[in-house]
């Protein structure tokens, strides 16, 4: 039997399960915790394969050495990849211990259940439990896949509703990365380039002192740190260090190039895969072209980091997405080994993909080596945050249809523009202040499992529908004018905005209703039942009709064309502005762990696509980024967000199917649908501001 790939990448059972003497139950796995839940539903489904409490687990804090190492926590795949692994290794536990239990006893293993880590025979208690075993069963040892997992009927807490324990000390501050305080413990701020490549002309340290004379200043190349006893000393040190430096080679970064449209200028690389181009046809010929523009992360907070450099050995607390990952990178930049460097994660602002928490501990591990023996800790400002983490690409995506003389869509064309979705990991500014800009050169291809190439630009490119005829020609950007790299659902998102938003057009265009046109291109029995659910939610058969200042929307895929089915709808008022009413989601992700999260992340997905739908948009120009504070970046506010109502389906499917990237394409194309229905007009640019609605009307 095939292991689970987590598994089979850490086989050996001891990393994932262990019994200790205070009878409770040790659980490892290699997913960080940076607030979707996913540490409560992976606990659960450890809990369930143990048959134990969850009183009775203790999770291992993620650390480098004391976790398997599973990489990085992104794309909707922890439940999905860890859990079968965890459940595994669980499940391979359990029997074991059952088998020693039953060789005690003389029975049958059979003849053995568990409850709450203790052997029952024939319903009675024997004496014995897990702990009974802790040194006679060595796990020390590969799985081998041959346990039996739990059937879905045999569940007692998958499924359930419990509480998350990582909730508690984030309300009460005892949670986050950024209240550590360790003895002796020196606060740093790094002064940035105006741009990758530029050099530090001069530097005024008398001034600097003047303004805090106890800062310690590193200058090291151009880059420039500024060490203090306190936060707030650094911040004045920083402030002054900015007037005191002069720059040379600085960048100056066109403001018109934060419009998607200028993709189309720049450098690229063509990718072209699917159907040759189609023949001359009488077929009615349909295009549009969409765009998406240079998105922020926005997490609330500022990423920090902390490392200490003592006798040789690194240590670093970071908020990241993978503490190995992490390892790998400081290991590059500081040029230690990977054995030389622990990694502990703490919590954090959440990524939402690669933001910029792998930069301030890499700012604090090239502080601390050069300041040995005291805890560096480094916060970026909210500046920082905007202006030097890598942002979501900006992407161009002009689609064409052929349609049959019943109007549907036979033949679907998608030629998108992007730069790297995933570019060059921990290619950290300071990186480039020590070194002088270093070009990562573009990725090397990635390949699926079946020898395909990967493209994050090209998740949910084609809509998820039967269609006869599919091509996609991608137009990769590098290098880009700005650091990007993931950023939460990679294409999958925008091109799910884009292709639904057609597939709405050519229903108009086929003369028929936007659900029926859909439906009659869906033969997966999920997807047909979650766009049927959402009809029933949203009230879809009286939705009334085009251009009264009043919308009614939806949206539907398949997330990246081969996990969850998801459909939403929206309804909106527009009159200057566009006014979020209600939304709605139906969503079939299989397996549900923990209800309650699962609605949590769908519902957080919704209205981060709003957000992105209605407001967000990275401004360029000089050294870069110019949308550096939340007044030049505006997101949605608490009191702009909707009522939204949230149906799961087949939530007992025995296959989780990730639940965090799930939602944000189908809601952005949703709420487009909805204000094209009611302006009577469509909006392809993303944000849909006030001056975009105007253009429409007058169009």
């Amino acid at each position: 039997m095939s292991l689970p790939p987590m598994l089979a990448a850490n086989p050996r059972l001891d990393r994932w399960v262990g019994f200790e003497p205070d009878g409770r139950a040790r659980i490892a796995f290699g997913r960080m915790e940076y607030g979707q839940g996913v540490g409560t539903s992976l606990a659960q489904m450890a809990a369930d394969e143990l048959d134990l409490s969850m009183a009775r687990l203790r999770i291992v804090p993620a650390a480098t050495g004391d976790i398997p190492d599973e990489g990085l926590t992104v794309g909707s795949m922890s439940t999905e990849f860890s859990g079968p692994a965890i459940r595994a290794a669980c499940a391979e536990v359990r029997a074991l211990f059952t088998a020693a239990a039953a060789r005690r006893l003389g029975c049958a293993a059979a003849d053995l259940d568990v409850r709450d880590g203790a052997f029952l025979r024939a319903g009675q208690p024997t004496g014995l439990d897990y702990w009974s075993f802790a040194a006679e069963v060595d796990l020390a040892r590969d799985a081998t896949g041959e346990a039996p997992l739990k059937t879905v009927d045999q569940m007692r807490l998958i499924g359930e509703n419990v509480p998350r324990p990582d909730l508690p000390p984030k309300v009460f501050g005892a949670a986050f990365l950024h209240d550590i305080v360790l003895p002796g413990m020196r606060h740093a701020r790094v002064l940035r380039q105006p741009g990758p490549g530029a050099s530090l002309k001069s530097f005024d340290e008398a001034a600097v002192r003047r303004a805090v004379p106890d800062v310690d200043i590193l200058i090291d190349h151009a880059f420039v740190a500024l060490i203090c006893a306190s936060e707030a000393d650094a911040a004045r040190a920083h402030a002054a260090a900015e007037r005191a430096a002069r720059w040379d080679h600085a960048r100056d970064v066109a403001a018109d190039l934060a419009e998607p449209a200028s993709l189309k200028t720049l450098p690229h690389t063509d990718f072209a895969a699917g159907a040759p181009e189609p023949e001359t046809s009488n077929r009615r010929r349909v295009t549009a072209t969409y765009a998406k523009p240079y998105i922020s992360h926005g997490s609330l907070g500022p990423s920090a980091g902390i490392a200490r450099f003592e006798d040789g050995k690194l240590t670093l607390w970071t908020h990241n997405q993978g503490v190995y990952p992490m390892r790998a990178l400081a290991a590059r930049i500081t040029g230690l080994a990977p054995a030389d460097i622990e990694v502990i994660h703490a919590q954090g602002p959440g990524c939402y993909g690669h933001n910029g928490a792998d930069d301030p501990p890499i700012d604090a591990a090239l502080i601390a080596m050069r300041r040995p023996g005291s805890p560096i800790r480094v916060q970026w400002r909210r500046e920082d945050e905007f202006g030097w983490a890598p942002v979501g690409t900006a992407m161009l995506m002009e689609l064409s249809a052929e349609l049959d003389a019943s109007g549907r869509l036979v033949d679907y064309t998608a030629e998108i523009w992007n730069t790297a979705h995933t570019g060059a990991r921990g290619t950290a500014v300071a990186e480039s202040a020590l070194s002088g800009y270093v070009d990562p050169g573009p990725q090397p291809m990635r390949l699926m499992p079946d020898g395909s190439r990967f493209s994050g630009g090209l998740l949910n490119v084609i809509p998820s529908y039967d269609i006869e005829t599919t091509r996609t020609v991608e137009h990769v950007i590098f290098p880009p004018p700005v650091r990007t790299s993931s950023l939460r659902s990679l294409g999958g998102a925008p091109n799910t905005f884009a292709g639904e938003s057609f597939i709405d057009e050519l229903a108009e265009i086929a003369g028929q209703d936007p659900l029926a046109y859909r439906l009659a291109m869906v033969s997966e029995p999920r997807g047909r039942d979650v766009l049927q659910t959402l009809s029933k939610m949203c009230n879809w058969p009286h939705r009334g009709f085009p251009g009264s200042g009043k919308g009614l929307g939806l949206g539907y895929d398949r997330h990246r064309n081969r996990a969850g089915f998801v459909a939403c709808a929206a309804q909106v008022e527009v009159d200057q502005d566009v006014r979020l009413i209600r939304m709605w989601c139906a969503a079939d992700a299989g397996l549900i762990v923990n209800p309650d999260g699962a609605k949590n992340q769908i519902e957080g997905g919704m209205i981060m696509a709003a957000s992105w739908t209605l407001k967000e948009q990275v401004k360029l120009g000089g050294a870069g980024i110019t949308s550096t504070t939340w007044d030049d970046y505006p997101i949605l506010r608490f009191s702009e967000v909707p009522t939204i109502e949230i149906e799961l389906i087949n939530t007992r499917d025995p296959r989780p199917l990730g639940i965090g990237e799930l939602s944000q394409g189908a809601a952005m194309a949703a709420i487009a649908n909805a204000v094209a229905h009611a302006l009577g007009a469509r909006i392809r640019d993303l944000p849909m501001t006030r001056d975009k609605i105007a253009a429409a009307l007058l169009a």
